[in-house]
């Protein structure tokens, strides 16, 4: 008898993280090519598609047959799971989930307000809480708990893929890449929120700084997460050097991984975020 942590494949995880969970795929389109996302394009793969493609491409959500697959799969008799999903504000895929587990005895569902990265530090709190010794329920409620006080900043690298997804217009976008504007963002209440503008990397970065103290502070106790969408992370080594004040007495090291194909599609390339648990 075991507790199982289940997420969905918008959940950024450090490899040794994701090796203790089960994933269950979304699915990345490009024009007429299908890919099961994280098992047929890697995160590499899907930013060398992003930039060469003219076409913005689409995400499906996880369906509930998908969950009900992974389920039996992955539980023996006697077994529990949590499943940790992206939130529904931003996807069906918790709904698809609450079906999926309502045909399994003691799996329960948990809607972590927030993606990438964010249900990323969450996860390792929930397997924090397995080691524990926590009962699959006990955890959910937990999880409940503690996603309010998980925080995720980041910093656009350009407005161009918000503009192709429809999320500002062609005129915004266009000032914002003659401005280089660099938009900071959170998600808050599982939506994505606008914090601020700043024209330029050196200013994004002090802006990003900034919103990260404004949050109420960071419980280094926890699980601190960074992330970056594209090809490199030269972004994100500059912004940890800019930062340094930030981690350097609370922090041996910043742990970082790569932010997968859900959030680069309305991103882009070029973001840096942080993840972390406000005190």
């Amino acid at each position: 008898m075991s507790v199982k942590i289940i997420v969905d494949s918008t959940t950024d995880l450090l490899p040794s993280i994701r090796e203790q969970v089960t994933v269950v795929p979304l699915t990345v389109c490009f024009g007429q090519e299908e890919f099961t996302d994280g098992v047929t394009i890697t995160h590499e793969q899907f930013y060398e598609k992003l930039v060469e493609c003219d076409v913005l491409p689409t995400t499906s959500q996880a369906s509930p047959d998908a969950f009900i697959r992974v389920l039996s799969e992955t539980l023996a008799p006697g077994d529990s799971a949590l499943i940790l999903t992206l939130s529904s504000e931003l996807s069906g895929t918790y709904q698809s989930a609450v079906i999926a587990a309502g045909e399994f005895e003691e799996v329960f569902v948990v809607d972590s307000s927030s993606v990438a990265i964010g249900t990323g530090i969450l996860t390792e709190y929930a397997l924090e809480c397995v080691k524990k010794g926590m009962s699959a329920k006990e955890i959910a409620e937990e999880i409940e708990r503690k996603k309010k006080d998980v925080c995720v900043i980041a910093m656009l690298d350009t407005l161009e893929y918000l503009k192709k997804g429809g999320r500002i217009s062609s005129t915004a976008a266009f000032a914002g890449g003659i401005l280089n504007i660099k938009p900071v963002v959170n998600i808050e209440n599982g939506r994505i929120n606008i914090l601020g503008k700043a024209r330029g990397s050196k200013q994004g970065n002090n802006l990003l700084i900034q919103e990260i103290q404004k949050a109420g502070g960071i419980d280094f106790k926890l699980p601190i997460l960074l992330g970056y969408t594209g090809l490199t992370d030269v972004l994100l080594q500059k912004y940890i050097k800019d930062s340094r004040l930030l981690w350097e007495d609370a922090a041996e090291s910043l742990r970082y991984t790569s932010i997968g194909s859900v959030v680069g599609t309305h991103t882009g390339p070029g973001v840096i975020a942080a993840a972390f648990f406000r005190k």
